[in-house]
Parts: structure tokens; sequence; C-alpha cells
């Protein structure tokens, strides 16, 4: 895959992909500006244009996940969680490359990194 900007999500403490979660991109060059908004789908992924290219040029982004409003959801909490949002700041250095962000979580902690 060439350009883009795609999320992943897997909760690891039971083992299923995030579906369902809420999560935003946006772009922090000159000012916030969302550049995709949506749920993961039944695997975990973001489908959405941004993750083929669609508005992704160099720069700074901020990825937010909802993990938080998902626990909840799930009916893993039924109030406050220790882990609301997991942020996500970063750089497109090269918009032909593509910027593959998987989160790996649990109700307590989380790891984002570059994937492949």
């Amino acid at each position: 895959m060439s350009g883009g900007i795609s999320l992943h999500a897997v909760d690891v403490a039971s083992g299923v992909p995030a579906a369902g979660m809420a999560v935003e991109v946006w772009s922090l060059d000159g000012g916030r500006r969302q550049v995709a908004r949506g749920r993961l789908g039944e695997g975990g992924a973001l489908d959405h244009p941004v993750a083929r290219g669609d508005g992704v040029a160099a720069g700074s982004y901020e990825a937010l996940l909802h993990v938080g409003d998902w626990l909840r959801e799930r009916g893993d909490a039924t109030g406050p969680v220790f882990l609301e949002v997991a942020v996500f700041r970063f750089t497109v250095i090269d918009p032909a490359q593509h910027y593959h962000l998987p989160l790996k979580f649990t109700s307590w902690g989380y790891a984002l990194f570059r994937g492949s």
C-alpha cells in the first residue's frame, strides 16, 4: 500500500479487535483541521479515504483513539476508566509512504507505533 494513514486497534487483554471504536485524525499544520473521523470496522481497522492517501500531505498529525468510550460501550466499564483517549502525534515526512498506526491496548495502558 502506498500513501495514506491507516489505524488499527486491538484489545490485547481480551484478544479482540476494537470494532466500533471512535477515532479521529487531525492535521496540525496551519491550524487544527480534521482529516478523518469514524469507527473501526469488524477487523479493528478504519475504512476511510485517508487510509488511501486522500487529504494526506507532509506535516504534523494527531490521531485520537477513544479507548474509554469503547470500553464502556462493551460493558467493560460503567464509569470513569484509567485510559480515556490514546493520543498519537506524528509527522508525515513523505506523503508517498504509507503510515500504518497500530494501537495495542488494555484498560491500563497502550502501545502505539508505526507499523508496516
